[in-house]
């Protein structure tokens, strides 16, 4: 659906993006992530045809974002972090006006604002003012507005800024649903929503794609080698570390031993390695009374891929 061929932008003599190569499958939701200043909203600009790209390819639908840029337009639908909305226009009034802008003929333009009203939740909308209508509701607006002309592909940039936690749902809900009739990018700062939403996450930092993959794969990777957070009662008179550091590869650290019970980080080789380990410790009369797996979140894997120290170190 999407197709990001060497992608280089230059702004004077400042790169912006270097060499990007991204394809977007048809019914995929892509998380766009990325420190201020990373890309991400050059990557977008070019993607929606705002600006040229200084090098490279881009289709949409089969479709050359420079050559044929009107109808790539036709099947693109975009939220900006603001939306475009004009705070005296009633809901329907400023659909009706999205509408003729988009070139839906008088008949087809009624039929649409009926049904993305009804789907995004504004049936009942349509006659207030926009100017009295909640953030929520605003931000309902302005994605109805990206809908109406049915597009393949919708770009959503921040769609839950400034929104209340119930909002956030709301919206989160709404975004799932629309995966089922379009591809969706979706670029946000905050991470659960990616984490919850998107099948793939594109991390973007200093102007290159740095990774792709899943939320899981992407946290997995990052976590390294299995580790457990630990809570063990030990047996009378017997030494549970010597049973541990028997593994190879085992190690403890951040152990802290109370009257009763210690607690410690396990790191393995392999998580299979762990059930040779429990019946171990259990045979030996250890009582084991707590057993977290150690996860990396995606937060974690984003500072790791754009935080200068860590490849500083990396390096």
């Amino acid at each position: 659906m999407i197709e990001m061929t060497n992608i280089t932008k230059f702004y004077d003599n400042f790169r912006a993006l270097n060499n990007i190569n991204l394809k977007v499958e048809k019914g995929e939701i892509i998380g766009l992530l990325g420190p201020n200043g990373a890309g991400k909203t050059t990557a977008m600009r070019i993607l929606t045809c705002f600006i040229p790209a200084t090098s490279g390819s881009v289709s949409v639908a089969g479709y050359d974002v420079f050559e044929d840029s009107l109808e790539v337009r036709r099947r693109l639908g975009y939220l900006p972090e603001t939306p475009p909305l004009y705070p005296e226009m009633t809901v329907g009034s400023y659909l009706n006006f999205i509408g003729e802008l988009r070139e839906l003929p008088a008949g087809k333009r009624r039929e649409r604002i009926n049904y993305v009203a009804e789907r995004i939740g504004l049936a009942d909308w349509l006659n207030r003012v926009i100017g009295t209508l909640s953030k929520g509701y605003r931000q309902r607006v302005g994605l109805a507005q990206a809908l109406l002309h049915n597009p393949e592909v919708l770009i959503l940039d921040e769609p839950t800024v400034g929104l209340d936690p119930s909002q956030i749902i709301e919206i989160r809900g709404l975004v799932k649903d629309l995966a089922r009739d379009h591809t969706i990018i979706l670029s946000t700062h905050i991470l659960p929503e990616v984490s919850m939403t998107c099948g793939r996450v594109v991390i973007i930092n200093e102007g290159e794609i740095v990774a792709v993959d899943s939320v899981a794969n992407l946290e997995k990777a990052a976590a390294g080698k299995p580790a457990w957070n630990i809570c063990i009662r030990p047996a009378a008179g017997k030494d549970w570390r010597q049973l541990v550091e028997k593994h190879a590869g085992a190690a403890i650290s951040d152990l802290v031993e109370m009257p009763e019970t210690h607690h410690f980080k396990l790191n393995l080789e392999k998580a299979e390695d762990f059930d040779d380990l429990f019946r171990n410790l259990t045979g030996a009369g250890h009582v084991l009374r707590e057993i977290t797996p150690v996860k990396a979140t995606l937060e974690d894997v984003f500072l790791k891929l754009t935080s200068a120290e860590e490849r500083k170190e990396a390096a």
